[in-house]
C-alpha cells in the first residue's frame, strides 16, 4: 500500500490539499481542504500505465503517472508530483493484473475483423 501527497513542482514540497493512496483494491484521490472530494477506482480496471518526469520532476524526485482505466468517470486518473513515481508504477501494473486475474476479467480490444466483405469486392 502506497499512501503519497502530490507535491509542488519547485522544491517537491507536500503542502498541496491532495493525497493519493493506492492499495490491492482500488487507487483513491483525495482532494481539498474545505469541501473535500474523494475519487475512487478500483485496481482491476487499470489498463496501462504512463509515467512522466519533466526536468523539475527529476531534479527533486518527483513524477506524474497517467494511470488509463476503463471506468466510465475516470478514463484517465492522474498522480501528480508523487515521490516514489516508478516504484508505485510498478505496483499498480503488477497489483492491476493480478487483480484482473483473480477477478476473471479480461481487457479486448474491438477489433473488427470483417475481412468477407473485402474478398466480395474482388469478384
Amino acid at each position: 500500500m502506497f499512501i503519497e501527497k502530490k507535491r509542488t513542482k519547485f522544491l517537491a514540497l507536500p503542502i498541496c490539499f491532495t493525497t493519493y493512496t493506492i492499495d490491492e483494491e482500488k487507487i483513491r484521490i483525495k482532494k481539498g481542504l474545505f469541501t473535500i472530494i474523494e475519487d475512487d477506482a478500483y485496481i482491476y480496471k487499470v489498463q496501462d500505465v504512463r509515467m512522466s518526469k519533466s526536468i523539475m520532476e527529476r531534479i527533486f524526485g518527483t513524477g506524474t503517472l497517467i494511470c488509463y482505466t476503463g471506468d466510465s468517470t475516470h478514463p484517465e486518473l492522474m498522480l501528480i508530483h508523487i515521490k516514489r513515481a516508478s516504484e508505485i508504477k510498478d505496483y499498480i501494473m503488477k497489483t492491476s493484473e493480478e487483480a484482473r486475474i483473480k477477478r476473471r476479467t479480461m481487457h479486448t480490444l474491438g477489433i473488427d475483423a470483417d475481412t468477407a466483405d473485402d474478398s466480395d469486392d474482388d469478384e
